[in-house]
């Protein structure tokens, strides 16, 4: 067994000798949700790293860190391809919300795409607390989570041909869409991924250049992080509550386990 794949199964918890399945999927999702938090630490502290096998090894498997999509999607790729998955990363373009429009600084997210018996499915750890924490089929079928609901439609946007669409446990009356992607447009190196994280980190419209981000799903719902606030999402209700640089210090290290 390869280093990067003992090590990934340590951190999340994943049985060491078990032969993983597409069915193990769900849960080797739901055990990386709920384990490797999505955070921007390294570029709020100027301290990012070329992506590469050996970095992202370093940085999410022996320091214990969180990551942004193109680091926590690109551990998970790596990881599924040593494990005899058909994989490949993809970049996405993704819907703004609070403007109600396409971002205007091109495809930033990254995601994967796993083919099992001659179908293809959406893979995604990397979407912050938007997580399906399942494969979701490219025909449009909605799959079902603890998260909430989810589907990948496709349709001819402005950008690409898919796109996926969540429905938020608690959070959500209707279906928003999170990103649009082109299925065929695929990227085998994670190298090609330092593109995006150039992006992130000096764009002036990137939303993770500006103030700390932590968050992470839970059994009862999910927990974030940011300089001001700590919110805990506890099945349906919401618990804030301000926070200053030395609480911020102790629910990261408590809650999120980075030190």
């Amino acid at each position: 067994m390869s280093n990067l794949n003992l090590l990934f199964r340590e951190r999340i918890g994943f049985p060491i000798n078990k032969n993983i399945t597409f069915e193990d999927l769900d849960i080797i999702l739901e055990k990386t949700a709920k384990t490797i938090p999505f955070e921007n630490l390294c570029i709020m502290s100027k301290n990012t790293t070329e992506l590469t096998k050996n970095n992202l090894i370093n940085k999410i498997l022996h320091k214990k860190q969180g990551g942004l999509c193109y680091d926590l999607n690109a551990i998970l790729y790596l990881f599924l391809l040593e494990n005899g998955f058909q994989a490949t990363l993809f970049r996405g373009v993704i819907y703004n919300q609070a403007k109600q429009e396409w971002n205007t600084i091109g495809k930033t997210h990254v995601a994967i795409i796993v083919k099992h018996n001659e179908q293809r499915f959406l893979v995604d750890t990397g979407f912050g607390g938007n997580l399906p924490l399942k494969p979701i089929p490219l025909n449009g079928e909605i799959v079902s989570s603890d998260n909430g609901e989810f589907r990948v439609k496709q349709e001819n946007s402005v950008h690409d041909d898919y796109i996926f669409f969540m429905k938020l446990k608690y959070k959500d009356d209707d279906w928003k869409m999170g990103y649009a992607f082109k299925s065929n447009e695929t990227i085998n190196d994670v190298t090609a991924l330092n593109e995006i994280q150039k992006i992130i980190v000096e764009h002036d419209e990137s939303p993770f250049n500006k103030k700390p981000l932590i968050t992470i799903l839970t059994d009862s719902g999910n927990l974030t992080l940011t300089d001001t606030s700590y919110t805990e999402w506890i099945n349906g209700k919401v618990y804030k509550k301000e926070v200053d640089k030395k609480s911020f210090t102790d629910i990261l290290n408590k809650s999120f386990g980075i030190k």
